[in-house]
């Protein structure tokens, strides 16, 4: 049972969309990111991503979502990244899902810092335009009293969304990943 209200959001323009509840607040409005959009409940410190890569097509549908898993988890400094789960039972072609936990540090602040972080990742191959779409959610698991997070989110194990009110991270990811299409493939630069 869902216990956010969820809506279709829009992506890039309108170019896209997905079913996103509406605590996560649209960042694109307060920080630009080419390529990327992303939705954040700062409450929660957790965070939807959408980004549209470049096709990696040396990369084989099989094992894309752990090969772009490995690289986010070296460009954040991760330690201890730990693939829990892969499936496709979201019955999407060429899609992969990873959960794992991750010591993560906020922007460029050192490992002292770090938290514990549950990632899922998603990676949608539109080969037809060359595109790779990456769908990454981030819910938090333990917050460092050294975390930039701390800010605005109570340190130490975090509750999860189920016991305080709120869907469930995985949820919302399955929710997000399950609703995203795309509505003008322009976007993309060349036409279908």
């Amino acid at each position: 049972m869902s216990m956010d209200t969820f809506a279709d959001r829009s992506l890039f323009g309108g170019a896209m969309i997905a079913s996103i509840p509406l605590r996560f607040l649209d960042v694109s409005s307060v920080r630009q990111v080419p390529d990327h959009q992303g939705f954040s409940d700062a409450g929660v410190d957790e965070s939807l991503i959408f980004e549209m890569l470049e096709l990696k097509i040396e990369v084989l549908d099989q094992g894309s979502a752990a090969w772009f898993l490995q690289h986010l988890a070296h460009d954040q400094d991760a330690e201890g990244t730990v693939i829990l789960e892969q499936s496709s039972v979201l019955e999407v072609p060429v899609l992969t899902l990873h959960r794992i936990p991750s010591a993560i540090s906020k922007g460029r602040q050192g490992r002292e810092a770090q938290n514990i972080v549950k990632v899922y990742l998603a990676n949608i191959r539109l080969k037809g335009v060359h595109t790779d779409i990456l769908i990454t959610a981030h819910e938090p698991i333990f917050i460092n009293s050294l975390s930039e997070s701390a800010d605005t989110v109570d340190t130490g194990v975090q509750v999860p969304g189920v016991h305080s009110g709120r869907t469930p991270m995985a949820e919302v990811f399955r929710r997000a990943v399950s609703s995203f299409r795309v509505n003008d493939w322009s976007i993309f630069g060349a036409a279908i």
